[in-house]
């Protein structure tokens, strides 16, 4: 998108990013976020407005698989054993904060 109808959009500097320094980075954030399991996907949801479940989501659709199979790249573990390891019940607060947060996403 443009400011004016014959300004051209400027070119997102994330398109040029070489893919191997993209997998990379990539790679160093699920790691990151396999290691912090501390960070609660409500939280994450509540703050950034995604989650690992959405990580693994884009994975799946990126890479034609199903959904658990994108989930579990990141989880590092299947869905089940990553909840019955990691996952707590959401507070009301945490849901509101979320609900307020996915508003905002594109």
């Amino acid at each position: 998108m443009s400011c004016s109808d014959d300004t051209p959009a400027p070119a997102d500097a994330l398109d040029s990013l070489d893919d191997a320094a993209a997998a990379a980075a990539f790679r160093r954030l699920v790691r990151l976020l396999r290691h912090r399991s501390d960070a609660a996907n409500i939280d994450l949801m509540g703050l950034a407005g995604f989650c690992r479940n959405c990580l693994g989501d884009w994975i799946a659709e990126a890479g034609g698989m199903d959904r658990e199979t994108g989930r579990a790249i990141v989880h590092g573990m299947s869905t089940a054993e990553w909840k019955a390891r990691h996952h707590t019940p959401a507070t009301p607060e945490q849901l509101r904060r979320m609900e307020e947060s996915m508003a905002k996403n594109p």
